[in-house]
Formats: structure tokens, C-alpha cells, sequence
């Protein structure tokens, strides 16, 4: 085997080693320790920083940008840089552990920092087109003698190695076991972009299947990146880079020198400096103030590069540091910060922070307008911004000091009402309050400026002001009307073009004598727009005299209804006549108004809610619809908000007056029924189909169930109930009653029926009946002759409200037959049934008959029931059936209303009776 060229003098190397390490057997311990440190150590994660920074130094000394390619090839992981090709001199810095190659502005050409290469390998080679050297655990242990770890970076052995073409040194590390050669190139993804900002020299990086490349425009760096394009904004000063990111902020960072330290940083660019750092160049030696000084000196400058509106985004916001070196360096940038000349000014040049007045509510225009008011006012406004600025010393200027500043200022009232449109929308968003503009200056139309808008009187357009004064209505203090503007009304200033011009008492004056004023042939046209226009910014109330022109002359407002009305379709034609209640106002005239506007004077367009005397609202003019148009107007009330709210609220007066004066097909409503409401057959006739909702039908008075309201109710319920023609059925025939005895009226002002209709449906004179209040008499009573209610309903009632008697009290009645006396007890059947049915036993017992017979008014009649007060053995009596005891043990148990179950049971005693 031929002998390999050894260029580099390594034999020498590695015999001064190893002389060293037998003359001095500690020489070796200490060798072998500090490579450990530095390889676990201060160099454990920097493989890629230390090899790109040897690339960078390798292009600064060839002078031309480097690139740097990360290649693997098997278990090898190769990084070829473009440069100055190794050197002797590099070798022994390779084999060095104390001594460095690196020379002027070189940061990484083959120092200590190549030992972070033995963190993914023992047997690293370098390879160069000057020739090559290889370093080696293996053969360091065998030249050595040494067994157990040993310094692999201390003894070179020359190699001969092909170069990849274009390239002209390339580290090639054999990967230890348990590297993963995916997760370092997954680490150089990581870093490339950091490493091409921190490395100017250093012009590409690449990877399989990825490049990074650097450029650089007018101190914009541009990192073209496999996920895109990343810019920085620089700043380069002697020994010191200062960047920002052109898109984003930086909010936590680390020194770089140029590459990373562990130095954390807050600041929101990136420091590129060269300070003195620890061997493992992960933290900044002591003595190094000059260094970070003169770097915050740098940083106003690449402030200065940023478009004003952004140059905030560059102040440090408070908090605490990060580090030691970070306060320093904030403690640095904020001083440079606070006398160095770049905040924007409102006008002129840039502004020394601390001699500059920061207004503490964001506003574009108040800057604008305050530029050359406000001495020293900074273009950056609000409360952020100015706290931000606070911390470089400025002064924040607040709205209740800038208001004290403009007191005495000398504008034109156009600019003014500029200020008071800047000021607005910040009092709308509760930016300022209105204590803060209390004393805000206000221009008058006399010429004079009042200290504050409290008590000012606002008119904003001069057309009304014209009006007014065509009007006869003057004398009105008023904010000149240039200046005017909504935010003095916020303040304190009474809005004349409104509410107190319209209360005013000489404009209301001019309205009520309008009417005769025009008769009398005055004009009155002025008066009627002025008002008019001040209607459209306000409500007001009680402005109906106004005279507005209408199709027969001038009426006043309320007497008038809109041309495209829809009651004019509704209204009787007779209403529009020329002595009617209303007139249509002047096609042309109404063109010209909203009808907003228009209504609010009182023209009609709608039906109108008013409150009645009662304060109940109900809807106006109902009386002066048509008779054959209330389907129509039924609609309109129903489609507006107002009136159908006036109409379905309890106890609606309007729905009271509709459902007895309203005409639907010749009825009123309250004539009617709902289609559906078929409990009411008999009663009342189903409405017929006239185009209106059943709801609507319903809250105007058409009946949807049985009610008994008022007077009127009771006599129209009454009177169908006496109606022959009627066939009305039995039970609604009981339920009318027992509505009828329950409503509370004062039956007394309602005279009472001359005839009522009975049980079996017959309508007879009322003279002939009597009111079931006891149920046994119903039996021996013709069912002609009886008038009955529901069960439960209060009998006496009805009786009253009829004016005829009781059956008890009419009827004399009395047992004719005998019986026996049976206890309850003794009743075998009975006692079963009340069993079964969980129904006590009453006290006593009943009179049982085989045939039970009463003599009424001297007539005897069967009966199966019966109950008599005053004889010997109680009162209780019924034949011998189950249908007469039933009954007679119902009415004694307290049950009445289970007796029909009772039967049941008697007739079939099993227990599937009662089940089933």
C-alpha cells in the first residue's frame, strides 16, 4: 500500500500528543474531560450552528456568499461547504482543545466548536480539495494504549478522499448508533432559516429534498424557504445587526453572536452582534455593557425604517426580562429610544420621545386637525400607543388636558365642527365621557365662543333658519350653524332643530293660529316646511293645528289623511266630504314628506292608537268605517302592530265596541261563531267566509267558545235561548245556564226573560217553570216546566236572574207510599258496592219501598228516589231497585256524582265491572 500524503503535518500532531499525555498522565484525564464537557455540554445541540458557521467563515475568507449542502449518504451524514479550503492552521485548531484558527471576523473556521460533531459521531473526517484528515476513537484507544473513553479530536491521521463536485471541504460523519439520521435532517429544517439570517455570509443551505437561499434588497433580507418566503428588515451598524421580521413580531428571542445563545431575549428584533461570549458561546462574558451599548444605539435607526404607522411595533412593551443580558439591553434600547428623534409627528419632523405629547385616544383625524394646534403632538394616537410611549419617556396628553389646550384657539367654525365629528364616534365607543368635553369651546352665529356646550342652542342647516325666518319665528340663541354638530347636544347643548325649537312657545303659537292665518290669506307654506323638516329629525306631540294644504284648501294636520291611505277605501265616502271630519292631504305636498314625518303631525295613513279617557289604548275612528267595508278594515287592524296589540289585550275596549258595532255579512261579530267552534251549534250561526283570519274574526267579537262578559252578553244569550226557531242541545242548554248563574253583573239593571228554554229543549213563557235545585224533584216534575244547569252550577243564581222560583220552594211535595227501614249496613248489595268502590258507609239507613210513590200538588207519581226531612226514620228513601238505591246512596254518601257507577255495580256486582 502506498504511503498517503500527509499535508497537513498531522504525524507531528499526534506525536506532540502523545508525548504530552505520557510525560503528563493527568494530560490525558483532562484532555478526555474537557472534550467530554464540550461534546455534552456546551456543544451538545450546535452541529449544525458550528459546521454552518465554519462554511460562512470559509466564504468570508474566499470572498463569495458560501453554500452549505447536508447530504447522507448509508449510516454517514456529509456537510460540503463552498470556501477557503483547510489549512495546516486548521488541522491543529481541529486537534486543539484550547487553541482556535479563527481570525478577524471569522465566528466558527474549524474552532472548539467543531466538537459538537462528536454528539452524532467518534470517527468525523474532513475532507477538502487541499487534502483531508480523519479523527478516530478507535485508533485514538490503540494509539494511545488506552482502554474506556479517550479525547477523539486530539490525534489526526491524513486521508484521501474524492470531493463532491462544486464543492470544496465536506465534513462526513459516521452516524454513532442510536443517531437518527431523519431527526438532524429534521433539526436542520429547524435552523437553516436562523442560521442564513445570523450567517451573512453564508448564501444557501441545502438538504435532500429542500434549499434555503439568502438575498438581500435595500436591508430587506429575503429567505427563500421550502414553506415559503420569509423577509427581514435590517439594521447594520459596526459589529451589530439588528432585524425584524418584515411580517409579524418577534415576542421572545435569544442572543445571537452571530448564531444563537442561550441568551433570552424580549425584545421584537433580533440582535446580530458580536459581544464577547464563554468558550461554548451559549452566555455572555462579564464586560460586556460596551458591547450591548453600542448596539442599542443602532436600534432607533432600524426603527426609523419602518413606516411610522408601524414603528411601535418595535417598543418594547413592559414586562419582565428574560435574562440578565435582556434587561441590560432593554434598560439600553429604552434610553436610546426616549432621546433619540424617530416617534412620528402629527406635523414636521420626527419627535425625541421624551419631548414629545402622545394623545391617549386613537384618532387619525383629532391628529390631523390638532397639527399645529398642540406643540410636540405625536402622529400616534391612543391609549395603548400612549402607554406604550410612557415607557420612553413621553407624555400623555388626555382629553380633559387637551380640551384645557384648545380653550382660546382661533378657528373658523368649519373647523370646529371637524373637532366635534373626531370627537364623536370616541364618546360612542366610551373612549372619552362627556365630563372630559365638558369644556369644549362652541362657536356662535354671533361670532362669539362659548367655554363649554352646556345650555347652547343647535340649529344645523341654514335653510331652516331661512324658514324660520320667513315664518315670523326668531329670536333663538343658536350655535352657529357651520358648527353645529350632534355631539354638542351630548354635551350639554339643547338641540334646537328638534325638540326645544318645537316646544318653543312662540313656534307652537305659530302653529295653533296657522289655520286662520292662512284663511286670512297669509303663507303659511314656510311655517309648515320648517316645522315639517324639524319633525323629520324628532317626535313631538301635539302639533295637529299645523295647516297643511289638502284637496279643499288648508286643514289642519289631524283633520287629514294620506292620498295612498288604505282607509280611504275603508272610510265612508261621507267623511271626505267637505264639512266631514276629514280631508286628503295635497297629492303633492305629500310627495315631498315622508310619511314618517307626515303622521307624525296626526295625518292619517294608518288607524290610530290612542289612550282613552280610562288611559286604556284603543283604536281610533272605527265609527267612520263604511258597513260593507269592515272585512277590509278588520285586515288593516290585524297587519299593523299597534292596533292588533290595542285589539287582542285583555279586556280591550275596542274589541268590546268592534264585536257589537262592526258588520260582518249584516251582523256584528258577537252574532257569530268560528267554524270550528261547534259547541256553540244552536246558539250562534257559523260566520260566513268574508276573507278574514279566524283570529281576527275571533279578537274582533265572533265567537270561538261560550262567555257570558257583560250585560249585553247575558241579555243576547238569554234572548237565543227563548228563541223558538232554535234547536239547541240539552247540554248546551245546561252549560248556558250554568254560565249564565256564575257571571257576577248586576242582573238588576237586565230585565229578567218572558220565556226560557227547559230540559227537554221546549221554549215556554217563564211563569210556567221552576229551576231544578234538588235532583229528586226532577222525577215528578214535567220536563216542560223545568229549567236545570249544569251539576255544580249555583242554581239559586239562575233562579234570580230569571226571576223564576226554585222547584223546592214551588213544588209541594210529600211521600205517599211505605217502606221499611233498612240500616246501610244491612244492605248486602250496597255494602259491597261501597267496598268495591271505596265509599264509606253514611250514618243511618234508608227507607226502601217495593214501588215508592209521591203525591205532588195532590197528583201521585212513581218516583225510584226520594229524600223527606222530619220523619221517623230519617229522610232517605228509594224503591227497591238499583237504580233508586243507587241514588238514594249516592246523594246520602256524598258521592251524587258517582251514581251511575254505583247502578253499575248493583246491576253487576263482579269486580270487572268497576276494572272494565
Amino acid at each position: 500500500m502506498s504511503q498517503l500524503s500527509d499535508p497537513f503535518g498531522t504525524e507531528a500532531l499526534r506525536a506532540s500528543v502523545l508525548r504530552a499525555w505520557r510525560d503528563s498522565p493527568t494530560r490525558f484525564t483532562e484532555d478526555t474531560n474537557a472534550e467530554t464537557d464540550l461534546r455534552v455540554g456546551g456543544y451538545r445541540d450546535r452541529l449544525f450552528v458550528e459546521l454552518a458557521q465554519n462554511a460562512a467563515d470559509a466564504a468570508a475568507l474566499a470572498g463569495a456568499p458560501g453554500t452549505l449542502r447536508v447530504s447522507v449518504a448509508g449510516r454517514e451524514l456529509r456537510v460540503a461547504n463552498t470556501g477557503a479550503p483547510l489549512d495546516a492552521a486548521g488541522v491543529a485548531s481541529l486537534a486543539s482543545l484550547r487553541a482556535s484558527a479563527k481570525q478577524g471576523d471569522t465566528v466558527g473556521q474549524f474552532g472548539v466548536g467543531f466538537a459538537a460533531v462528536l454528539a452524532v459521531s467518534s470517527e468525523p473526517r474532513v475532507i477538502s480539495r487541499t487534502g483531508g484528515v480523519a479523527f478516530s476513537e478507535t485508533r485514538t484507544r490503540e494509539a494511545a494504549g488506552r482502554d474506556g473513553a479517550v479525547p477523539v479530536l486530539r490525534l489526526p491521521w491524513p486521508v484521501d478522499e474524492d470531493l463532491p463536485g462544486g464543492f470544496d471541504t465536506e465534513v462526513r460523519l459516521p452516524l454513532r448508533e442510536g443517531v437518527d439520521a431523519d431527526e438532524l435532517l429534521a433539526r436542520l429544517h429547524d435552523e437553516a432559516e436562523d442560521l442564513l439570517l445570523s450567517l451573512p455570509w453564508l448564501a444557501r443551505i441545502e438538504a435532500p429534498g429542500a434549499e434555503w437561499t439568502r438575498s438581500e434588497v435595500d436591508g430587506v433580507v429575503e429567505l427563500s424557504t421550502p414553506s415559503g418566503t420569509v423577509r427581514w428588515l435590517t439594521r447594520v451598524g459596526e459589529n451589530v445587526v439588528w432585524a425584524k421580521p418584515v411580517d409579524g413580531r418577534l415576542t421572545e428571542d435569544v442572543l445571537h453572536a452571530p448564531t444563537p445563545t442561550d441568551e433570552r431575549l424580549s425584545l421584537p428584533a433580533r440582535l446580530i452582534a458580536t459581544v464577547p461570549l464563554e468558550p461554548s458561546r451559549r452566555r455572555v462574558l462579564p464586560g460586556a455593557d460596551d458591547a450591548l451599548a453600542a448596539a442599542a444605539r443602532e436600534y432607533p435607526a432600524l426603527v426609523r425604517e419602518l413606516a411610522p404607522e408601524d414603528r411601535l411595533e418595535l417598543v418594547p412593551e413592559a414586562g419582565f426580562p428574560l435574562s440578565e443580558v435582556d434587561g441590560k439591553l432593554r434598560e439600553l434600547v429604552g434610553r436610546q429610544l426616549a432621546t433619540q428623534a424617530w416617534l412620528p409627528a402629527a406635523e414636521g419632523d420626527d419627535l425625541v420621545p421624551s419631548s414629545a405629547r402622545v394623545l391617549s385616544v386613537e384618532s387619525p383625524r383629532l391628529l390631523e386637525l390638532l397639527a399645529g394646534v398642540v406643540p410636540g403632538l405625536a402622529g400616534i394616537s391612543g391609549y395603548e400607543p400612549a402607554q406604550l410611549l410612557a415607557t420612553v419617556d413621553a407624555d400623555r396628553l388626555d382629553v380633559a388636558d387637551l380640551v384645557d389646550l384648545l380653550i382660546g384657539v382661533d378657528r373658523g367654525p368649519e373647523w370646529w365642527r371637524s373637532l366635534y365629528d373626531a370627537f364623536l364616534p370616541l364618546l360612542d365607543n366610551h373612549e372619552v365621557t362627556a365630563d372630559e368635553l365638558g369644556a369644549l369651546p362652541v362657536p356662535l352665529a354671533d361670532g362669539r365662543t362659548l367655554p363649554g356646550p352646556r345650555g347652547a342652542l343647535l340649529l344645523g342647516a341654514s335653510e331652516l333658519l331661512d324658514l324660520l325666518a320667513d315664518a315670523d319665528v326668531g329670536g333663538l340663541r343658536l350655535v352657529h350653524p357651520e358648527a353645529a354638530h350632534p355631539l354638542l347636544e351630548r354635551l350639554g347643548a339643547k338641540q334646537a332643530e328638534a325638540a326645544d325649537l318645537l316646544d318653543a312657545p312662540a313656534l307652537r303659537e305659530a302653529i295653533e293660529r296657522s289655520v286662520a292665518d292662512a284663511e286670512s290669506g297669509l303663507d303659511t307654506r314656510p311655517l309648515a316646511e320648517a316645522v315639517l323638516r324639524l319633525v323629520s329629525d324628532t317626535s313631538a306631540e301635539g302639533l295637529g293645528a299645523l295647516a297643511l294644504p289638502s284637496a279643499d284648501g288648508w286643514r289642519r294636520a289631524d283633520e287629514l289623511v294620506l292620498p295612498n291611505s288604505p282607509l280611504r277605501e275603508v272610510f265612508d265616502p261621507e267623511v271626505f266630504e267637505e264639512d266631514g271630519p276629514f280631508s286628503v292631504l295635497d297629492a303633492e305636498f305629500a310627495e315631498q314628506w315622508p310619511s314618517r314625518v307626515l303622521t307624525e303631525l296626526g295625518v292619517l295613513e294608518e288607524f290610530l292608537v290612542v289612550d282613552n279617557s280610562d288611559e286604556q289604548p284603543e283604536i281610533r275612528d272605527l265609527d267612520l268605517v263604511a258597513d260593507d267595508a269592515w272585512p277590509q278594515a278588520l285586515r288593516l287592524i290585524a297587519g299593523q302592530r299597534e292596533t292588533w296589540q290595542a285589539l287582542t289585550m285583555p279586556d280591550s275596549p275596542s274589541a268590546a265596541w268592534l264585536e257589537r258595532n262592526a258588520l260582518l255579512a249584516g251582523r256584528a261579530p258577537a252574532e257569530w261563531r268560528l267554524p270550528d267552534a261547534a259547541s256553540l251549534t244552536g246558539l250562534y250561526d257559523p260566520v260566513p267566509d268574508v276573507g278574514v283570519r279566524p283570529d281576527v274574526l275571533a279578537a274582533a267579537g265572533v265567537r270561538a267558545e261560550l262567555a257570558v262578559r257583560n250585560l249585553d252578553d247575558a241579555a243576547d244569550l238569554l234572548d237565543r235561548l227563548g228563541d223558538p226557531d232554535r234547536e239547541i242541545p240539552p247540554g248546551l242548554i245546561l252549560r248556558a245556564h250554568a254560565l249564565l248563574a256564575a257571571a257576577d253583573l248586576e242582573w238588576a239593571e237586565l230585565d229578567a226573560p218572558e220565556r226560557v228554554r227547559t230540559v227537554d229543549g221546549s221554549v215556554v213563557d217563564a211563569e210556567r217553570t221552576a229551576v231544578l235545585d234538588l235532583p229528586w224533584l226532577g222525577a215528578v216534575w214535567a220536563p216542560e216546566r223545568l229549567v236545570a244547569a249544569s251539576p255544580g252550577a249555583d242554581v239559586a243564581a239562575l233562579a234570580e236572574l230569571l226571576d223564576i222560583p226554585l222547584l223546592s220552594e214551588h213544588a209541594d211535595a210529600r211521600v205517599s207510599s211505605d217502606g221499611e227501614f233498612v240500616p246501610w249496613a244491612e244492605m248486602t248489595a250496597l255494602v259491597l258496592a261501597a267496598e268495591l268502590l271505596d265509599i264509606p258507609l253514611p250514618e243511618g239507613g234508608l227507607v226502601v219501598h217495593d214501588e215508592l210513590t209521591v203525591e205532588v200538588d195532590g197528583v201521585k207519581r212513581a218516583t225510584p228516589w226520594w229524600v223527606e226531612s222530619g220523619t221517623f226514620h230519617g229522610e232517605h228513601h228509594a224503591e227497591d231497585s238499583p237504580e233508586g238505591l243507587a241514588r238514594a246512596f249516592a246523594w246520602a254518601a256524598g258521592r251524587w256524582s258517582e251514581r251511575h257507577l254505583v247502578e253499575a255495580v248493583l246491576n253487576d256486582p263482579a269486580t270487572t265491572t268497576y276494572l272494565l
